[in-house]
């Protein structure tokens, strides 16, 4: 989100990456023999940012193309007996706010479809709106430029997450408007929201879930049988940077609380939120840290809908760059995937790893640039095939491509 004011703390991070020299402890070499299948991609040329989603047994896949330097238009496409169908489109504007980190996204719930892109308020740099579009079962077209939130502050809002919730959705995202200055000068902190969106783009319920978070970390958020459970970066008085979870619980939300204290300390935000996944009670949450100078990926399980985590399970270590993903196989293994980097590119990996902490042979999803361009790699699964997305870089030009791979190619030592 803030690209200017947050590349001081970026170029930190990645040079601490690239100097740490320690190699990982307990963790499994790549697979000898990858069956990767790269897919056609829906997407056309100047294509970036893409995101990937699933429901039972429906996936989508959305992303944005510009065109004359100043046109955005988010498309999408549906899989269909594990093929990409032809691309559609679901609005364009020259007035988004268009960013590495803070992606459109599409979800789907019993037929009805849900987008959102970011919209510029005022001329600013970054004040900007979460604007969502509706394209309820049955209709032809979209319903677009509808406002998620109605504060009217000329701030920032978003890195929302979205699921398919009962006959709703559920939405999460981050809330600038306390951060306008007040009449002493003084600012105060982002904010978590989150609120039940109807299929017709009504916000039906609104709720703040944190007064004080990370600025640009991705949130992410599932549904599991006690309801609702969203996973962000946090942020403390004395700037300590770690993944928290708030959930509804009988209709009530919990106190923001750490899935695990790294104790992160960090002075900006360092763009890489986690992400989680639920069958039933069954919780999984992978995030990245920088904590004590050693970068890593780490991932922990809970059998009760997130009120008590095991101990983190280390997945990566070394030169990582994070940007993870986490999905459950079955209730007894998760497949996690994380960038890292590779001389001077980087490397879109993933693994499966089970409760007990047993890892896979880690796979090579594909080579990629390391830069910004190259945004947040996707992963869904459909039946027993999982879908990757990322975004290619060759020079200046980007274009999203897509893979897929049978669980089943990941054997546990």
């Amino acid at each position: 989100m803030h690209i200017i004011k947050n590349t001081f703390f970026l170029f930190s991070a990645v040079s601490l990456m690239l100097s740490c020299k320690e190699e990982p402890k307990n963790i499994q070499t790549e697979a000898p023999v990858s069956t990767i299948e790269e897919m056609s991609s829906p997407a056309g040329d100047a294509s970036a940012l893409p995101h990937l989603m699933s429901n039972k047994d429906v996936a989508f896949l959305s992303w944005v193309e510009i065109s004359n330097d100043t046109v955005s238009t988010m498309r999408y496409s549906e899989l269909i007996d594990g093929e990409w169908q032809e691309a559609q489109n679901i609005c364009s504007g020259t007035d988004w706010f268009v960013n590495w980190a803070d992606y459109p996204m599409i979800t789907e719930n019993n037929g009805n479809l849900w987008s959102h892109v970011l919209k510029k308020s005022t001329a600013g740099t970054y004040s900007y709106d979460v604007k969502m579009n509706v394209k309820p079962k049955g209709a032809t077209d979209w319903i677009t430029d509808l406002y998620l939130h109605t504060d009217g502050t000329p701030t920032e809002h978003g890195f929302v997450s979205i699921v398919p919730y009962n006959n709703n959705f559920f939405v999460n995202w981050l809330d600038g408007r306390n951060t306008v200055e007040n009449e002493s000068g003084e600012r105060g902190a982002m904010t978590l929201r989150g609120g039940v969106v109807s299929t017709t783009g009504e916000l039906l319920e609104e709720y703040e879930l944190d007064n004080s978070t990370c600025d640009c970390c991705q949130t992410t958020s599932v549904i599991t049988d006690n309801g609702p459970v969203v996973v962000y970066r946090n942020r403390s008085d004395d700037e300590i940077r770690d993944i928290s979870i708030v959930r509804q619980v009988k209709g009530e939300w919990t106190t923001p609380k750490a899935i695990h204290e790294d104790n992160w300390q960090i002075k900006g935000c360092p763009v890489n939120g986690p992400k989680v996944d639920a069958l039933g009670n069954n919780v999984v949450v992978a995030w990245f840290t920088g904590a004590e100078n050693a970068p890593k990926v780490q991932v922990s399980f809970s059998t009760d809908g997130g009120e008590v985590f095991t101990a983190p399970i280390v997945i990566a270590e070394g030169v990582i760059m994070g940007r993870v993903d986490v999905l459950w196989t079955d209730e007894d293994n998760a497949v996690v995937s994380w960038m890292e980097a590779n001389d001077k590119s980087a490397l879109f990996k993933a693994t499966i790893v089970r409760k007990d902490g047993t890892t896979s042979k880690q796979q090579v999803i594909t080579k990629m640039a390391d830069s910004r361009k190259s945004g947040f790699p996707q992963m869904e699964m459909v039946e027993e095939t999982l879908y990757f997305a990322w975004t290619e870089q060759v020079g200046a030009v980007t274009q999203v491509r897509t893979a897929k791979m049978s669980v089943d190619e990941f054997s546990i030592n």
